[in-house]
């Protein structure tokens, strides 16, 4: 994990500390995401009740361009509590609900009617 990152995960764990907005779970009618490019893969390793927050860039809004959650997160171990614009990154905040392990895969979309994944990225988090 690059130091940037690392840096603005600790900044997203703070925000979401201190009262992040919450998301709202994306509606039932969300267009589905087909398949994901490659993209980089992060490892996590965590404990349950812990949070962890994942940072991805943000795009400029004139582009339309989004980051969405691109597949259902095993809830046995994950559940999204927060989101938050944090500097130039979108700061997405999870709680380890359990132990095991559970990916996160994010898919940036021509916004959200949008199925196609221009690029993809994937948190792979173990809790213990």
């Amino acid at each position: 994990m690059s130091y940037a990152r690392s840096s603005l995960l600790l900044v997203a764990v703070a925000v979401a500390a201190v009262g992040a907005t919450a998301a709202l779970p994306a509606p039932a009618d969300s267009t589905p995401i087909g398949p994901l490019p490659k993209g980089p893969v992060t490892s996590i390793e965590t404990s349950r009740g812990s949070l962890v927050a994942v940072a991805l860039p943000r795009q400029k809004p004139s582009s339309g361009l989004v980051w969405r959650v691109a597949r259902r997160v095993d809830a046995r171990v994950l559940a999204q509590v927060s989101e938050a614009n944090v500097g130039s990154s979108v700061a997405l905040v999870f709680r380890a609900t359990g132990r095991g392990r559970a990916a996160i895969h994010f898919a940036l979309t021509r916004g959200e009617p949008s199925g196609k994944a221009l690029r993809s990225a994937t948190d792979n988090v173990h809790a213990r």
